[in-house]
């Protein structure tokens, strides 16, 4: 007996970011699958998926947005429903990857909470993961199966060269983005510029010193970071671009943390305007006046659709993720 393969795309969202999960479904042509997730009293989390997936390929988008831990936990037992309920091929798309800067012991003792997720995945039913922009490269070497390296850089680059135009200096907040403002510096065929910042390992959050590497003066400067979670660095590395004579300071980010103060702190600061993606959902009360939002859910449906039609994901980025 034999039997020509029909495969069946379905899409599911966990209760972090449902907008950008609808936006994904719009792209994809498709109607997000319905899915019963509710909190018993003692707050344990319920899961049950309300149609057959039986032999479809699965994509669960669920995102690392507070509480962080909570929908950690929603995640899994979702992937594990599916896994129970005979799905083909479970992926798991987290636009924002939780704990992905716990990637390395720094001090003795500590944990590499970024593997530990990684493990927790593959064993909740995970086939396949895909998330956009990790904090690290190295952390898609902590999965043993297929995973997805997506990134939201193209829109920023567009962003910067029709928004802002030329003559600016990519700057890196910190020796760790490097890498990043250099490839920014050389698509955009503008100067580079770092800040160098010294850290107390023990005291996190806090930045000592601040110096600035490059010729600045006069120059509008744009900051690139993965993330912008509380400010602070982004903040005072703006803030030191400023004081060696930078005319203007914008910052371009993937993930928009912004953790307790960071709105209020943004938006007091030197930086003009601050560029973010919707990998986390912003509501309206973390809103501020400097902030643009720019969405990712084309590129997350063509990395869906790439990846269920068994396509080249790299194509989608010419091989820049």
């Amino acid at each position: 007996m034999e039997f020509a393969e029909r495969r069946h795309l379905l899409l599911y969202s966990g209760s972090s970011h449902p907008e950008l999960a609808e936006e994904v479904a719009k792209h994809l042509g498709e109607t997000l699958g319905q899915v019963d997730i509710h909190r018993f009293a003692n707050s344990e989390i319920y899961v049950r998926f309300l149609s057959s997936v039986r032999g479809a390929y699965v994509f669960v988008l669920q995102t690392g947005a507070p509480p962080v831990n909570e929908h950690i936990l929603e995640t899994l037992v979702m992937l594990d429903a599916l896994k129970r309920g005979s799905a083909r091929r479970i992926t798991a798309v987290l636009p924002f990857f939780a704990y992905s800067r716990q990637d390395k012991k720094q001090l003795a003792r500590e944990p590499v909470s970024a593997k530990l997720m990684a493990d927790l995945l593959h064993t909740a039913g995970a086939d396949r993961v895909m998330s956009v922009d990790l904090h690290a490269g190295q952390i898609q070497g902590f999965f043993d199966m297929p995973f997805d390296h997506l990134t939201a850089h193209p829109l920023i680059l567009d962003y910067l060269s029709n928004e802002l135009g030329g003559d600016l200096v990519i700057t890196a907040p910190d020796a760790g983005r490097v890498g990043v403002a250099d490839r920014f510096a050389k698509k955009l065929d503008q100067e580079l510029a770092i800040v160098h910042k010294r850290r107390d390992p023990k005291v996190h959050g806090e930045v000592e010193t601040l110096h600035v590497v490059g010729d600045v003066q006069g120059r509008r400067c744009v900051l690139v970071d993965d993330m912008i979670d509380s400010g602070g660095t982004i903040v005072k590395a703006a803030e030191a671009l400023m004081a060696h004579g930078a005319s203007e300071v914008y910052a371009a980010c993937t993930h928009a943390v912004l953790s307790g103060e960071a709105p209020r702190r943004l938006e007091a600061s030197p930086i003009r305007k601050v560029m973010v993606t919707n990998t986390l959902p912003i509501p309206p009360e973390r809103g501020f006046s400097k902030l643009e939002v720019v969405s990712v859910g084309q590129i997350i449906a063509d990395a869906i659709r790439a990846v269920f039609e068994d396509e080249s994901v790299s194509g989608i980025f010419g091989g820049d993720n």
